[in-house]
């Protein structure tokens, strides 16, 4: 069964006396097992259709599906804890908190679950271990690179064991080796059976991906049938 499914899905806002079209209508599937890359330039409307994946929008028309369950008409609360259960986010910025340090910033996700300590420890030492960074664990966010900041925010996205992970611009501040290092990683958690989902304008990222899709103008087509321009 498909992590996500969209059935006719857009998304527009009003703005005055105007429409505008975020993305047009859409219909796709989600897999557990494969890594897709969603690129696009800036403005496509690739962060919109993975905003509408992480429940963070609701869609204009259309129905959304995650984990089996019709998302479109929940309440934000329930979207809230769909996110918190099923969905892992790694931001391009990051998004670690400054005074904590890489263990703390990866249990929050469980403290906030209510896990209890001794779980919340040992799930957080296996995501540690997992994307290599046992090392680092006692370090503030301001004492890793860029690359170690990276792999700490995909240690908090794994540590509550989501379905699917979503990744926006997750090597946009990244060097070539830190690029490879993540990629790498995220590549193996696909293969190991959870969906993954990275937005990207750089087209270096798709030797990494299983599946690759192009949004322009707010229109999803599968790689290489993106309509050419007049």
């Amino acid at each position: 069964m498909s992590i996500a499914k969209l059935e006719g899905v857009s998304k527009t806002y009003t703005v005055g006396d105007q429409t505008i079209t975020a993305l047009k209508e859409t219909t796709m599937e989600v897999q557990p097992g494969e890594l897709l890359l969603i690129i696009g330039p800036s403005g496509s409307g690739k962060t919109t259709l993975l905003s509408l994946l992480g429940c963070v929008i609701y869609p204009s028309t259309g129905k959304l599906w995650i984990d089996g369950k019709e998302v479109s008409r929940l309440s934000q609360n329930k979207l809230a804890e769909i996110r918190l259960r099923s969905i892992g986010f790694v931001f391009q910025n990051f998004n670690l908190l400054a005074p904590l340090t890489a263990e703390d910033n990866i249990m929050m996700p469980l403290q906030l679950q209510g896990v209890p300590s001794g779980e919340a420890r040992k799930r957080t030492q296996e995501a540690l271990e997992l994307v290599g960074m046992t090392d680092r664990r006692r370090n503030l966010p301001k004492q890793l690179s860029g690359g170690q900041q990276q792999r700490v925010a995909i240690a908090r996205a794994l540590v509550s064991r989501p379905k699917m992970i979503l990744c926006d611009e997750p090597t946009a501040s990244l060097d070539k080796s830190s690029l490879g290092v993540v990629m790498g990683e995220l590549r193996n958690l696909a293969d190991e059976g959870k969906a993954v989902c990275v937005v990207t304008h750089d087209p270096r990222l798709k030797q990494y991906a299983h599946r690759t899709i192009e949004v322009k103008n707010g229109q999803v087509y599968a790689a290489g049938e993106v309509a050419e321009e007049d």
